[in-house]
């Protein structure tokens, strides 16, 4: 019997030698998706749909991966909110937010399907059961195009909710603590199936005709973000403990071509002294970023690697977000913050200064000149384009952040069907892929709120085309 040596994740000197399939567990369907994130749960409801056996194979105890921890929206051009809300937008001015925000070195023909697509990406959200009633802007986008849960819930947590119940009303079996080793091949090229990993360490096969590759970045790997971006490595990570990049361990037996690998995001509001992200939505409905001088330094709306650069610029490399309480009312979201004890408060601007070691009399006069600038409409300071609100109802609110590792914009090379491509050229037969294990997409820099977008752009297109696949 041919064996295979396999490491096992968390215990660096055990190997376990295994047959390279168990033959006493042998699992035949028609689609295996690997991972069940949003883009995972997507491309399995859009195979179901189609008639397809499907299986999603999650490596961790729970669903979600990155998805379940985003908190902002999902950038959708065109969409129906907008029209109501008297916004003209176009999916044209969408990709040319998204590619100036990349650098310019995106592809172009996967960014043009991402914002084509959002509209009608969304009302099959909809069509779901999602309700999506709010509409926000994130740095680097020129209109409001994120779509928001009601009540400002975070996007993630409400969306994966939702495609869990539609999965299960499906019948969907999704088996987690199933991490898969090994991409199974035909002589030919083709994927045949894989091998996953269980709970207790047994290894076991599951046959398939076609394989959606949705596993996520490798944003939780410090050696892997170490390897491919070095100045990254001092950085902790916002992403859950599952974004291990898994596909690279697995990538060279099947000739899997990548782009954009050493592209990888800091964000520039982790809260200091804890994982958790500060979500950009609250910048987008007015919070501004001060530093330890009590002074703006930035326009907050700018993209997140010019934002992270500007927080890094400044003293201890931290900086703080100021908010008010009219944010806090606007976004239920916002109280988990406090229940993290991440906040610092203040009745007056002089005590909120005086608890972040700032001059009362400085930060006074920025709130001064920033409640000018949004009455005046006019930011001369920094440029910022969006002035939603003054920040002047008492009392006030700070976070400290730093930058964070926050997303790998590099991964499986990919073309406009979510084939994932061969070193040479050629799609591999039956492999597919969406979500952040791809790359190309975002370029050098990922807009916030267009990770959603992708998910469920590329994540049904996956879905389709496996089953079209399967039916050629």
């Amino acid at each position: 019997m041919q064996r295979r040596e396999f490491l096992i994740a968390g215990s660096a000197a055990m190997l376990w030698s295994a047959p390279l399939f168990a033959q006493e567990r042998r699992d035949t369907v028609d689609i295996v998706v690997i991972g069940a994130g949003g883009a995972g749960l997507s491309a399995a409801i859009i195979a179901k749909d189609a008639g397809a056996n499907v299986l999603v194979l999650e490596k961790m105890p729970v669903i979600g991966g990155n998805t379940q921890l985003a908190a902002g929206g999902m950038n959708v051009a065109g969409s129906k909110l907008q029209a109501e809300k008297g916004i003209q937008d176009t999916w044209q001015s969408m990709y040319d937010d998204s590619i100036k925000g990349g650098g310019g070195t995106n592809q172009k023909e996967l960014v043009e399907i991402m914002c084509r697509e959002s509209a009608a990406a969304a009302e099959w959200l909809i069509g779901l059961g999602a309700q999506l009633p709010a509409l926000v802007r994130f740095g680097g986008m020129s209109k409001d195009r994120a779509l928001q849960p009601t009540g400002s819930l975070n996007f993630g947590p409400y969306i994966t909710k939702v495609l869990y119940e539609n999965a299960n009303k499906r019948s969907i079996p999704i088996r987690t603590h199933s991490k898969v080793v090994e991409i199974l091949q035909r002589p030919d090229g083709g994927v045949r199936g894989v091998v996953v990993q269980d709970r207790r360490g047994a290894l076991y096969t599951v046959e398939a005709r076609a394989i959606v590759l949705a596993s996520g970045g490798y944003g939780a790997s410090p050696e892997k973000v170490g390897r491919f971006k070095p100045d990254y490595a001092k950085f902790s990570s916002t992403n859950q403990p599952g974004a291990t990049g898994d596909v690279l361990d697995f990538a060279d037996k099947l000739g899997i071509d990548f782009v954009d690998l050493d592209q990888v995001q800091i964000h520039p509001t982790q809260a200091v002294g804890a994982k958790t992200l500060i979500t950009e939505a609250m910048r987008g409905v007015g919070a501004i970023m001060i530093n330890r001088d009590g002074k703006r330094f930035v326009n907050e709306m700018t993209t997140r690697d010019k934002g992270s650069a500007a927080v890094l610029q400044q003293k201890g490399q931290t900086a703080y977000l100021f908010f008010d309480q009219s944010i806090r009312d606007s976004m239920k979201l916002v109280e988990g913050y406090f229940h993290l004890d991440l906040v610092r408060e203040g009745a007056t601007l002089q005590e909120l200064a005086g608890k972040i070691g700032a001059p009362g009399q400085a930060l006074e006069q920025t709130m001064a000149t920033y409640n000018k600038a949004v009455a005046e409409k006019k930011d001369a300071e920094f440029g910022r384009d969006d002035l939603p609100r003054q920040l002047a109802k008492a009392p006030y609110y700070v976070i400290e952040v730093r930058p964070g590792i926050h997303f790998t914009m590099g991964g499986v090379r990919i073309n406009t069907k979510a084939q994932v491509m061969h070193k040479d050229k050629k799609p591999i037969p039956g492999l597919f892929a969406a979500g952040e294990v791809t790359g190309g997409i975002h370029g050098q820099n990922r807009i916030g709120g267009n990770s959603m977008t992708t998910l469920f752009t590329f994540g049904p297109i996956a879905g389709r085309e496996a089953v079209a696949y399967l039916k050629g």
